[in-house]
């Protein structure tokens, strides 16, 4: 059912097409589609959005926001273990609920994107280590740690998302575990470099 067009703007389509791409997936998502759900004919969303990529490009954005700003709000008051499963809990039940603009969020920004995409991404990044605050952890190897602990979650969501676990095991059970050894990896007393105890880089556009 189209919404009325009153009130259409940028961000308002980009909102729309953020919700259609989690009906009908990422990949299925185009600019027809999106003008029907909004309610004008597809030239008319050109006022709103300049192209297809411009729209991915806001969903992406859009979505790198949600899913930091739940993540710092799970974690809030949590330090070390409690605020991994927190974050951990979080990132699931999102991509599960938002399949399609999470599939937006998973390309780190070049230097050819735009300011806001630096911007949340950024703010994704430090989230991650504001999260990881609590682990004794070193400079250079917060950054290993941020990039094992998204790379973990955004697998398993995301097979969990697309039906990827078939065995009769309890998903919820593997999920625990997985934190649970991530948490154990996160405290461990592993070996370092010198690298590892450099001083913190600037940050380098990743989620």
């Amino acid at each position: 059912m189209p919404v009325p067009r009153v009130g259409l703007a940028p961000a308002t389509v980009v909102s729309a097409g953020a919700a259609l791409a989690d009906e009908v997936g990422y990949d299925s998502l185009t600019m027809g589609l999106l003008a029907g759900r909004v309610g004008v004919k597809t030239p008319s969303l050109y006022k709103h959005v300049a192209s297809l990529e411009a729209l991915q490009q806001g969903i992406a954005n859009q979505a790198k926001r949600e899913l930091a700003d739940a993540i710092a709000r799970s974690a809030v008051g949590k330090s070390g273990p409690d605020a991994v499963r927190a974050c951990a809990d979080t990132w699931r039940r999102w991509v599960l609920d938002h399949p399609g603009r999470y599939a937006a969020t998973a390309r780190a920004p070049t230097a050819d994107d735009d300011e806001e995409d630096r911007r949340v991404a950024n703010d994704g990044l430090q989230v991650l280590y504001d999260v990881l605050a609590g682990f004794d952890l070193g400079h250079a190897r917060k950054v290993d740690a941020a990039r094992v602990l998204r790379s973990a979650l955004h697998g398993f969501a995301t097979l969990e998302s697309a039906g990827g676990f078939g065995l009769p095991r309890d998903v919820d059970r593997s999920f625990t575990f997985l934190v649970d050894t991530l948490i154990a990896g996160l405290q461990a007393n592993l070996p370092t470099t010198a690298e590892d105890h450099q001083e913190d880089q600037p940050v380098r556009h990743e989620v």
